[in-house]
């Protein structure tokens, strides 16, 4: 009897046994839920910063646990406790990966976005960049802090942690995804985000 003609149960217990063949079928068979959960979270990924194949080996790691932790007797279909063990292993990857980026940029703001109604980004608004005296740097930067601090305690926690990611480029549903919240709840703290500050520049 060839390996290509067991279960899907038989083959993960023979490659509990160490048998590296059905293991490699099991991948084989099952390696596009990988290549789905992927282009899933590719995007949210580059915009982090963080490398798709360290984003691969998360999802091999997940596929791994899954295999490893199936049990027949659960209900769940192999394929379906494939794909929520890597999705779970992504997200964790993803939320890790921007815990750290969020740390290094808990006080920044981008003086390139450009809010809505208005014309000119941040930096436009709070310099002038024909004058290179560095006085005037020097106090532009000052305006540039007192700015941040105060669309900072405008905001609640919850909304700055969605203005921080706002900032990045992430769109409401891939916020929602890295913050494990609501996509309809990620909009509507866009939008109250967004008079707060307008209120703040005009």
């Amino acid at each position: 009897m060839k390996y290509e003609d067991y279960n899907d149960q038989e083959l993960v217990l023979m490659m509990r046994e160490s048998s590296e063949e059905a293991k490699d079928i099991l991948f084989d068979k099952y390696r596009y839920i990988i290549d789905i959960e992927l282009k899933k979270y590719s995007n949210i990924a580059n915009i982090l910063g963080y490398d798709y194949n360290d984003l691969f080996q998360d999802a091999l790691v997940g596929f791994s646990d899954a295999i490893v932790n199936y049990r027949e007797d659960k209900a769940a279909s192999l394929p379906s406790f494939i794909t929520l063990c890597v999705d779970r292993r992504l997200q964790y990857a993803i939320r890790s990966v921007n815990n750290k980026k969020s740390r290094m940029h808990s006080e920044s703001l981008s003086l390139e976005y450009v809010y809505d109604k208005a014309t000119l980004p941040l930096m436009e608004t709070i310099s002038d960049n024909s004058l290179n005296d560095p006085l005037f740097k020097m106090l532009n930067e000052e305006g540039y802090m007192e700015l941040n601090a105060k669309i900072k305690a405008s905001l609640s926690k919850k909304e700055y942690d969605v203005y921080e990611y706002m900032i990045k480029g992430l769109k409401y549903n891939e916020i929602a995804i890295v913050l494990g919240r609501e996509p309809k709840q990620i909009d509507n703290a866009m939008q109250r985000i967004k008079s707060k500050i307008k209120k703040i520049i005009e």
